[in-house]
């Protein structure tokens, strides 16, 4: 049954070719089909998820499948791997039944919408990259899983890119996730110098046993603490919980299986993995129960001055986000299992309703806040603005490295230019045919038409001097040389190299180049 974990990915990755390849050259143009296309690949995914799962009940599964080698160059050794057995097996099934149901609600949704193909498209991707980052038995499958599914939702954010403000969020969201993305390719080279690829021997180093890698306190800790920021980044923790509300500026389907039911669950899903890691790191853990709690709070605070319900629903989700690493971070695993799985089958149906929500709740009274909170009116503010977190981002690490990348800039003009030395700006520097143009009409457009460049420094110097003899050569030879027969003179040169050529070719000189060749050689 092990091999049927190769197709889970696979047939929403076929959809998404057959959807693509057939919208580029116009012979996939009927909505029916498309749709039919990238709700059976689902399905299917889902069954042979659910038969994987059954078997795995029933104790037949190996555990781990290898799908043959996908890269080997001299120390690296990168196999095609797959989890079959435990939560992975568990967590594929459930999020292939999620994406079933939100590919569904989207015929209707997305109906004669501009982009339809293009959405089941980037869809059925989606699909793809999350069955493959939970089933996958190494760090770079996970990875690969990891990133196209973050490049799908940058997709979708934008999805009506005529319009600057999806424009805009969807560039922010992906600017924001990748600093956790670079954490992440950080643990893997960490992993890799350590350990090896496969999430197995990770954990396997970690524990108390001995081990043919045994990792010490410090390289766990370092390992868990790459990871968890690309978790948190993920999963729209503190400091990075600003771009969850901005990603709901896409499609109401996409919102709900992207930021309500599947991807944000992936950085909890990237810590449960690594139980034994972040057992092995208490640092770490504290960190994440930390993060956790003050997510928690920060989101319902925020969460009671929304007054859109996506706006709302998205500080309600990193809310819960927040409690499941508070519970990791307190060692309740197998409750941040549940908390996971629970939660996503909840928002995923809350945000797929949220476009009928005033009609659920038309005639239902709000529920007052505690009057303890109501009088904190400075609260209210900060809530209103949402804590200034993203005027903080801005402040603090877009600015900082703008005002960085403008220092290097004048490090580099007045000081490494000034020490090499660089010909002057182009604008300071007229082509030879203008200034002999110039000379002709008598019309000088430059104070100093003589001079091709001017160089300074220990390096600029030399390339100044070669640039006169350049021009020299330029102006007398070639400029000037129209009215002086250049051809003829070309052809005397020619046929003078010529003589010298067959010169050299007689037997008695090459001989004797060729013994000077030797005696050189030896």
């Amino acid at each position: 049954m092990d091999v049927l974990v190769i197709f889970i990915p696979l047939l929403p990755l076929i959809a998404a070719m057959i959807i693509g390849v057939g919208k580029i050259f116009g012979s996939l143009q009927s909505e029916s089909i498309v749709t039919k296309i990238a709700i059976w690949a689902n399905i299917l995914s889902f069954l042979l998820a659910l038969t994987l799962l059954s078997a795995d009940l029933l104790g037949i599964n190996a555990g781990s499948f290898s799908a043959g080698q996908w890269l080997n160059s001299g120390f690296l050794n990168v196999k095609i791997d797959f989890i079959t057995t435990g939560f992975n097996v568990s967590l594929a099934a459930l999020f292939s039944l999620l994406l079933i149901i939100v590919t569904r609600f989207s015929i209707n949704y997305i109906h004669k919408e501009p982009g339809f193909h293009r959405f089941f498209f980037i869809l059925s991707l989606f699909s793809s990259a999350m069955l493959l980052l939970v089933l996958s038995g190494n760090t770079i499958g996970t990875f690969i899983g990891w990133e196209i599914a973050g490049l799908c939702s940058y997709l979708l954010i934008a999805f009506a890119y005529d319009r600057p403000v999806a424009a805009t969020n969807a560039t922010r969201v992906f600017i924001t996730v990748r600093i956790g993305d670079a954490c992440f390719i950080l643990g893997i080279g960490l992993s890799y110098a350590w350990v090896g690829f496969n999430w197995s021997d990770i954990n396997a180093a970690a524990t108390l046993s001995v081990t043919a890698t045994q990792l010490t306190a410090g390289q766990a800790t370092s390992i868990a603490l790459c990871f968890a920021i690309a978790a948190f980044a993920k999963s729209a923790q503190l400091p990075f919980t600003s771009w969850l509300s901005r990603a709901m500026e896409g499609p109401t389907p996409s919102s709900a299986i992207f930021y309500g039911a599947v991807m944000t669950h992936a950085g909890v899903y990237l810590v449960i993995l690594l139980r034994p890691i972040f057992e092995h790191a208490p640092f770490v853990m504290a960190l994440l129960a930390v993060v956790g709690l003050m997510t928690a709070i920060y989101s319902f605070i925020v969460g009671l001055t929304q007054t859109d319900v996506k706006s709302s629903l998205s500080f309600a989700i990193s809310a819960q986000l927040g409690l499941m690493f508070l519970e990791c971070g307190l060692g309740f695993w197998q409750l941040a299992s549940w908390h996971l799985c629970a939660h996503a089958v909840v928002r995923c149906y809350q945000v797929l309703t949220a476009p009928s929500f005033l009609h659920y709740v038309h005639g239902n009274p709000m529920k007052p806040i505690a009057p303890v909170i109501a009088k904190l009116r400075w609260v209210y503010v900060a809530s209103l603005q949402r804590f200034w977190l993203d005027s903080i981002a801005d402040r603090f690490v877009v600015k900082l490295v703008r005002g960085f990348g403008h220092d290097l800039t004048n490090f580099d003009d007045h000081i490494v230019d000034r020490i090499m030395g660089t010909t002057a700006p182009t604008d300071r520097a007229i082509s030879s045919l203008v200034q002999l143009e110039e000379k002709v009409i008598g019309f000088q457009l430059s104070h100093d038409p003589d001079e091709f460049s001017r160089g300074s420094g220990l390096a600029g110097k030399p390339f100044q001097w070669l640039a006169d003899i350049m021009s020299w050569f330029e102006n007398r030879l070639v400029l000037r040389g129209v009215g002086m027969d250049t051809i003829h003179m070309g052809r005397k040169l020619g046929h003078a190299a010529n003589k010298i050529e067959q010169l050299i070719l007689k037997p008695q000189y090459l001989l004797l180049f060729v013994f000077i060749a030797l005696l050189v050689a030896f």
